[in-house]
């Protein structure tokens, strides 16, 4: 393996949403291939059919390319090592199985579930670990079940599986990238089941044998796949191959530090997806879930290539990560504070145009959905919003008029006198020449003192009339970005409206 070409892949089962964890996993891979100049390859392992969901694989893998995780092979992108779906692969599984049992490492078990069942309580109840009691391990290879009984349930067509004759007195060895050695005893490892009754394999066969044939250098995977290890190690050897280098990885974990579990919050990527949280800041944040640059650093928003760059596997670390959503939050926040202008007006205009869609509106749809326009409330509203859809959503005034009024603004604002001089005042902003933020604020200084009033009695009127709530930016700047005569307009309708009780 020294030499080869570095090889790491992500094998998901379509049995539903893309995990958190599993993008994690996805991410780590793919970062360490990208970093060693390296391959990233999806294989989708479905050889468990009755959880099989419709669309699953699909959604995977739409998912994974919206975070920027995009595959060298994949079944969609296809590749030198395909069919990358284990259901298209069963003749293989079904040469290798008949290879271990012509070599006496692998034998037909034919207990029905009762019997299992029976067996394992059987072994609970003398406290011991449950393990298959090898009642159809031939005499040929150590058992009791002579070879004319298997034979004959063979020719009766009897259900069967096939099993792993693990080897007794022995202990399986390996070195962990990430936990460093790690050893198993024999004795503690069951007969495990190669090929179902229904022709499939299992996990655990064919994912040896499909890293093989495609050549991974490392596993990176979740620290839950390491009581599979030896079972792993030990198919590596029946067949004498090199096996690849394993690396495990922490848990995800709970603010009370319980596994992540979808009983305490969102574990689907989807779900994010659907709030609005952007690519870049899930994959920042889920980089960080167990990886840390290393002491004396003290960066915390990376963007891929400087993951890239900077990711290893030396520098992720054995305790479990806890998934705390504030820091993802804060993430966010970075990245719409930073982010270009254009890239913002380019992701949030699509939503613009479908809010536009059966809804009226005052001002020209050309104009409110110009990129100069989309520009002017982006650099407004950064510093104001969550999440990029918020542009549209929480600052719903800069393109449709109020649907009402903050009540409990009205209530505290708007006195008897307000409507005399909010009408007054939009004569003076009539008259302006220009339409900025210093002109409108002076034309309102100029207007209230010499009444003997202060600015704020009409400022807080005037943004209830332009926007319909009490909050927001800097009025002049929200009265600037909106226009003179949508500014005028609202001063007029407001009034109306407010007077009326609505």
């Amino acid at each position: 393996m020294a030499g080869q070409r570095v090889r790491t892949r992500f094998a998901p089962s379509p049995t539903g949403y893309l995990h958190v964890g599993g993008l994690r996993t996805a991410l780590y891979n793919y970062l360490f291939a990208k970093k060693m100049n390296g391959d990233f390859v999806i294989r989708i392992e479905d050889t468990d059919q009755s959880r099989r969901v419709e669309d699953a694989e699909k959604n995977l893998i739409s998912s994974l390319e919206w975070a920027g995780i995009v595959a060298d092979e994949s079944p969609v992108r296809g590749g030198n090592y395909g069919p990358y779906v284990q259901s298209q692969r069963l003749s293989i599984y079904r040469d290798y199985c008949m290879q271990l049992l012509e070599e006496r490492n692998a034998y037909y078990c034919f207990s029905t579930a009762e019997e299992l069942e029976e067996n394992r309580q059987l072994q609970l109840k003398q406290g011991l670990q449950p393990k298959y009691n090898r009642k159809w391990l031939p005499e040929e290879m150590g058992g009791n079940m002579p070879s004319s009984e298997v034979r004959k349930k063979m020719e009766e067509g009897a259900p069967y599986v096939v099993r792993m004759k693990v080897p007794d007195y022995v202990s399986v060895w390996f070195e962990d990238l990430i936990r460093g050695p790690i050893e198993f005893d024999s004795a503690t490892i069951d007969d495990q089941v190669l090929m179902k009754s229904d022709g499939f394999p299992t996990y655990h066969f064919a994912s040896v044998i499909d890293d093989h044939l495609m050549e991974f250098t490392h596993i990176i995977r979740g620290e839950e796949w390491l009581p599979s290890m030896p079972k792993h190690l030990l198919l590596y050897e029946f067949f004498g191959w090199e096996p690849p280098k394993f690396a495990h990885l922490p848990l995800l974990l709970n603010a009370d530090r319980s596994k992540l579990s979808k009983r305490q919050g969102d574990v689907a990527v989807e779900d994010y997806i659907r709030k609005g949280f952007s690519s870049e800041a899930i994959v920042n944040f889920v980089a960080l879930l167990g990886w840390n640059e290393g002491e004396g650093s003290e960066q915390e928003v990376f963007s891929m290539n400087e993951l890239i760059q900077k990711f290893s596997l030396e520098r992720v670390g054995r305790a479990g990560a806890v998934f705390n959503v504030e820091k993802l939050n804060w993430l966010e926040k970075q990245y719409i504070k930073t982010r270009p202008v254009a890239q913002i007006v380019s992701n949030i205009k699509p939503l613009l145009l479908e809010e536009l869609k059966g809804r009226p509106f005052e001002m020209p749809e050309p104009l409110i959905t110009s990129d100069a326009y989309l520009g002017k409330v982006v650099d407004l509203m950064r510093e104001r919003v969550n999440y990029e859809h918020e542009f549209v959503t929480f600052s719903s005034y800069f393109f449709f008029e109020p649907e009402s009024y903050e009540p409990e603004a009205v209530q505290k604002r708007w006195t008897s006198e307000i409507p005399a001089l909010l009408q007054e005042f939009a004569t003076v902003l009539e008259s302006c020449g220009e339409f900025t933020a210093e002109s409108i604020e002076e034309a309102l200084k100029a207007f209230v003192v010499p009444k003997g009033l202060k600015p704020a009695l009409l400022i807080h009127p005037l943004r209830i009339v332009a926007s319909g709530v009490s909050f927001g930016p800097s009025l002049y700047h929200m009265l600037e970005v909106l226009g003179k005569e949508t500014v005028l307009r609202r001063i007029v309708r407001g009034i109306d409206r407010i007077g009326q009780g609505s």
